[in-house]
């Protein structure tokens, strides 16, 4: 099967060359040239535009997006709505908001084009390991890139699944993601308890090696923790500095739209926005008031 790939990032690229190694032809784009000439140098095919990528492929075409969430998503919709013909497939293989994708979706079936979702895991070691994928459409579209998903899965039958109708893939990837937010923050909270306690002299890298084995709370994730801290043992270097790329807001947002309550998640996420304070305004509002009403003493800076 062959299709086009947009976006070669690292895991575009790296979804490219395992499509490659199984066998599909795929035509790849990206704005810089060198990280074209990457994919092509593992045997995949090479566009300089939007346009030529499309004149490479046969009708119906699918034209699979790795790009940002958000505006580019747009704008690249909206190059591609003069090149490609009805019946043409685009899918949306990044993080994009569902609700995005519902109304790109509507936008796109309504040029004649149609329209998946694909909510994709597994980072920068799917080229090994394979991917997750969580996809959302019509039966008929998704039928037709099974060899695509089959491909870049763990397995044929592994690692990925029809979720239902479009949007629904990246609908259950936000939740995904959220639920990795809440992962992350309890394990580094117990990794800080552990590191706090001087008298024992805890070597975290062992810790996380002895749970990566029969352990209840053994997980991918705790592999690469342990790959982490064997590395940089004290962490040096590294800012106290953490991003969210949304996954985690609109997990939080969808929670309070339902009325299901998501403590662990939302937390998780304000404590991201937490490490990202230079000069935390709150905890001086703090200090300020326990000054006022019991005279309690001010550490000043």
């Amino acid at each position: 099967m062959e299709l086009g790939m947009v976006g070669l990032g690292k895991m575009g690229g790296n979804m490219t060359v395992r499509l490659v190694r199984g066998g599909h032809r795929v035509v790849g784009f990206a704005r810089t040239k060198a990280v074209v000439d990457e994919v092509v140098a593992q045997g995949a095919a090479g566009a300089n535009s939007l346009a030529n990528l499309v004149q490479q492929l046969k009708p119906p075409r699918v034209i699979w997006l790795m790009i940002p969430s958000g505006a580019p998503v747009d704008q690249t919709l909206d190059q591609l709505h003069g090149l490609l013909a009805p019946g043409d497939l685009v899918v949306d293989g990044g993080n994009s908001y569902y609700k995005d994708s519902l109304r790109r979706a509507a936008l796109v079936q309504s040029w004649g084009f149609r329209f998946v979702d694909v909510g994709t895991s597994g980072g920068i070691w799917g080229l090994e390991n394979g991917y997750s994928m969580m996809v959302g459409g019509a039966d008929a579209d998704v039928e037709q890139i099974r060899p695509i998903l089959e491909t870049l899965a763990p397995g044929p039958k592994q690692g990925w699944g029809h979720m239902g109708p479009v949007g629904s893939g990246h609908y259950v990837k936000m939740v995904h993601n959220g639920i990795e937010y809440g992962m992350m923050q309890a394990y580094a909270e117990g990794f800080a308890v552990l590191q706090a306690k001087d008298e024992f002299h805890l070597d975290l890298h062992q810790v996380a090696a002895v749970w990566h084995y029969g352990s209840v709370v053994r997980s991918w994730l705790l592999e690469l923790t342990e790959e982490g801290l064997l590395e940089n043992p004290t962490l040096k270097g590294i800012a106290p500095y953490v991003v969210d790329s949304g996954e985690g807001r609109w997990t939080t947002t969808e929670a309070l739209d339902l009325n299901i309550p998501a403590p662990v998640i939302t937390l998780a996420l304000l404590m991201r926005l937490r490490s990202r304070e230079s000069d935390p305004f709150t905890e001086k509002m703090l200090a300020m008031m326990r000054n006022k009403f019991g005279g309690h003493a001010v550490k000043t800076e």
